[in-house]
Formats: structure tokens, sequence, C-alpha cells
């Protein structure tokens, strides 16, 4: 990851969200950002001076849009407006999430078209480069005007209010955080709250967070999917590039083209390859397996095209326009960030689903191809590895309810001026609960090949799983009495989420897409 990260007048990319959100990169803003925000800024200077009614600048917000504010208490409006919208409750969001969100609103501010000062997106700079994290609970956006009430949380520690994250994620005062950093408080003036709080950042980080995490999940799935093939004495001929040439889905024939490839160079592949009555036409959980992860990265690709585009986006309300005009816009809407989160989150339900028939399957005697029941060489006194099936199939369930979109549902708000909203947030938010659940479920397949592999013995697996019994097969141990479960299913968990196992394929394999 990059250690230091320039926001230009273009905005940032998705690395440099992962740099930050993830790696603590520094931030820096490109000086052409200051003298757009500068410019910006004059015009709402201008104005004010005029006495013009604007939305957010001499008005209340919401249903009080048509309540006129005096000039003196302009910069009283700004701050009341973010104590009150920070009215969050639950558990903290995790740092990684805040960051992220911090990182976009600055993004969206330095692009010119928000009219606040320099100093306002400096301030939140300030905070990120110093390791200030503002304790953002999990719920109080709908997505609709953006993510108001956690941004709102962001930007009430600029005013050296509300809580941040401790150093063991204890909650502190926001006061006592920026007075150890040597930080001082933010004096908001006209229109700066607003344009603090009028964004798709929180939804567009998590989002973009899924969407790498999703990337590499969907490659160990390939991974998992041919190991558990290869443990099962499955068939290598359905992943032939020919055949899903044919059929011209782009993540299929790269899905495909994996697990063709790791099914290379094995003893036990070898032992039945030419065996006409062995895996004529296997299941389809084994046979479509690039069918189901390949439309899943085709989903993927979707989601990082819209997200890319919301990466390129001004989202606030109003927006100050190069020719002096403030136009209110509907464009912190979190419609787009929703639908693409549900339908990855659909998307990686169902990869996880496929993963847990072929576990099903590996554990059956009847169906396993000559394994013992459970993989367990002494069933019966022993049960092997039928409970974490069991675990899987509630995972699995579970993934099911999460993926029932969110962004379907709408609550109207603020008296009936907010009259749809996205539910963006809660769609974005659920999406990470996804992908963590399939890592879950990718740790037990791997967890179950490795040991249909070990019991295939003295036959020698593919580069892949020897790769895969270098990571886990001393701590999984050599097939025999029961052990206590859970500390190796953790242990596979931090194997798939991790890049070792990965590279240590892509070293004999080569690269896997």
């Amino acid at each position: 990851m990059n250690t230091h990260v320039t926001i230009h007048p273009t905005g940032v990319s998705a690395a440099d969200v992962l740099a930050v959100a993830r790696g603590d990169a520094t931030v820096v803003l490109d000086p052409a950002t200051t003298a757009a925000m500068a410019t910006s800024r004059a015009i709402v200077d201008g104005i004010e001076a005029a006495g013009r009614p604007v939305y957010g600048v001499s008005t209340g917000f919401g249903a009080l849009a048509n309540t006129f504010v005096a000039p003196q208490r302009r910069a009283e409006l700004q701050h009341a407006l973010i104590r009150s919208h920070a009215a969050g409750v639950g558990a903290p969001m995790p740092r990684e999430v805040v960051r992220a969100m911090m990182l976009l609103r600055v993004r969206s501010l330095a692009l010119g078209r928000s009219g606040v000062r320099p100093l306002v997106a400096e301030a939140l700079v300030d905070l990120l480069n110093h390791g200030i994290t503002p304790w953002v609970p999990e719920h109080g956006s709908l997505g609709a005007s953006g993510d108001l009430a956690p941004l709102a949380h962001c930007a009430l520690a600029l005013l050296g209010e509300g809580w941040v994250l401790g150093p063991a994620g204890e909650r502190i005062d926001a006061a006592d955080a920026l007075r150890a950093a040597g930080l001082a408080p933010v004096e908001l003036a006209a229109k700066e709250g607003l344009a603090l709080i009028n964004g798709t950042d929180g939804m567009l980080g998590m989002l973009l967070l899924a969407g790498h995490d999703a990337a590499h999940l969907f490659t160990m799935a390939d991974v998992t999917a041919a190991l558990a093939v290869e443990a099962m004495l499955g068939s290598e001929r359905p992943f032939l590039p020919e055949l899903h040439a044919i059929r011209p889905h782009p993540g299929q024939a790269v899905s495909a083209a994996n697990i063709h490839r790791l099914l290379q160079d094995s003893r036990v592949m070898d032992s039945h390859r030419d065996d006409l009555a062995h895996a004529v036409q296997d299941a389809y959980s084994m046979r479509c397996a690039p069918q189901v992860a390949g439309a899943a990265r085709d989903t993927l690709d979707f989601v990082r095209t819209v997200a890319d585009r919301e990466l390129r986006s001004v989202v606030d309300n109003p927006v100050v326009l190069p020719d002096g005009r403030v136009e209110s816009t509907g464009n912190f809407h979190g419609a787009p960030l929703g639908f693409a989160a549900d339908y990855l989150a659909i998307a990686a339900a169902e990869v996880g689903a496929m993963a847990e028939r072929r576990v099903d399957r590996l554990l059956d005697v009847t169906r396993n191809r000559d394994l013992p029941a459970f993989l367990s060489p002494d069933a019966g006194v022993n049960s092997g590895l039928m409970i974490a099936q069991y675990t899987a199939a509630g995972i699995v369930a579970e993934n099911r309810r999460l993926a029932a979109p969110a962004s379907v549902d709408s609550l109207p708000t603020s008296g009936m001026q907010e009259d749809h909203v996205s539910m963006g947030w809660a769609a974005t938010k659920k999406l990470r609960t996804v992908l963590d659940n399939l890592t879950s479920l990718l740790a037990v397949e791997l967890l179950a090949a490795i040991r249909g592999l070990q019991l295939r013995a003295p036959l020698t697996p593919s580069p892949a799983g020897r790769a895969a019994l270098a990571a886990l097969g001393g701590v999984l141990g050599e097939p025999g009495p029961d052990v206590f479960l859970a500390p190796l299913l953790e242990a596979a968990r931090q194997v798939v989420r991790g890049p070792d196992l990965r590279a240590a394929i892509e070293r004999e394999v080569g690269t896997l897409d």
C-alpha cells in the first residue's frame, strides 16, 4: 500500500482509500485543491453579503428549508446542525470504515463545489494524520441525504465535541484527543456544517473496502473449489477453456481457467482421469463452480464501475457552480451504491452456498467417492468434520437472509421532505457481514478439502494441494481422533483471509486472476 496519499482536484483512487483506511497512509492536500475551495468559498461569502436566500446558507435544513436564518446566527446554525444530526446509536463502526469515510469527505470538499474554507478540509486531514478516529455508531444513516448521522459524528470531533476511539477501542472525549494532538477545534462558518455531512462517504467507503475483499475471496473460492474437486476425485474436463469460450461471460472464463490450472500436476487427479466409470459427470456444485463464481466476478466488475463513478462525483447539497450559482441537487441519494451493494451481497452469498454444498458432499460417505464418513478414519466414536458442516449450513442461512436487498426499503423522514431513502448504509454494512461469512464458509471448505487430500495418501496432490497442506497441515494434524475444532476453523479463516496461501500457490502455478 501507498504510505502517502495526495488529494488532487480530480479526487482519489480506490487504492488511495484502502491505503488510508487500512494502511494509515499520510494524507496531503494538493495546492490546487486549496485554490478550488477558496474560489467556491468566495462565492458563498458573496451570497451572504448580498442577503440572498439559499438553502443551507441562509435557511434551515430539510423540512425547515423555508425558515430564514439571520446572518448573525448562521455560524450557530452550522454548529447546531452537527450536534443535532450526531444522533447515532449502537456499537462503533470499525476504524477502517471511519477513516475511509473521512478521506472521502475530504475528497468531495477538495473538488471545490461545496463552498467551504480550505481549513475545514485541512482539519479533517489533521485528524487522519494524527490517528484520531471519531466514534461513529452503527445505526443512524438511511442513505438519503447521504450518511447524515455518521458524518455528523465525524464532524462533531472537529468541533472538539463528541467522542473518538481510544487506543484499545474505548470511547474518549474528542476534546481531550484534540488537545493531546495539539489541534484546535474548528469554528464553522455558513454552509460548512452542511457540507461536512451531505455525502455518500460512509456507503462508498464500505463499498470500496468490500470490493477489495470480495476480489480476494472470489479467487480463494476458486482455490477451495479446486481442492474440493481434487479431494472428491472430480473431473477437470468441465473447466477446459474451449467449453467456456462458447459462453463468453468474462468472469466465468477466468474462474474456470483458475480451477483448471489448480488441478494440474496432481497424482490424485491422474489416478482416475481415464476411468470412464468414474466422474462421468460431476454434481453441479463441482462442475458449475465457474458459472457461479464467475457471475460473482462479473457482479464485482459492475460494483467497481459504480464505485469509480462515485469517486469522481461531487456529492453535496447545495453545490457551488463555477459561474456563481448555488443549486440544490439530489446527488447525495445513495441508490447507486445501495443497489450495487445488494447485488454483490447476493453474488457473494451464492459463492458461499455452493462451497457449503461441496463440503456436504465431501463428508457424505454415499457421495464422497470412497472417503470415510465425515472424513474421520474412525467414524462412530468420532464425528470428524460433521459439525463443521452444521456451522457452514447456519452461515449459509444467515447469508441468505442478509442477501435480501436493503435498497428496496424506504421510510420517509424529515416531515416527508425526505420521502424516499436509499438504505445504502444498511446495504453496504450488511455486505461486509456477508463477505466475512463467506470467509468462514471458504475456511470450512478448505479444512474439509485438506482432510480429504490427506486421506487420499499415498497419492500426491496438486501443487495447490501441497501448498494448502503446508499452510494448515501442521495445525490440522493427521487424520485421527477428534480434536477441538474451533481453533482449526479460526486458523483456516486466517489463511483464507490472508495473502500467504495464495502467494504460495501462485509461486507454483503462476498468477491466479
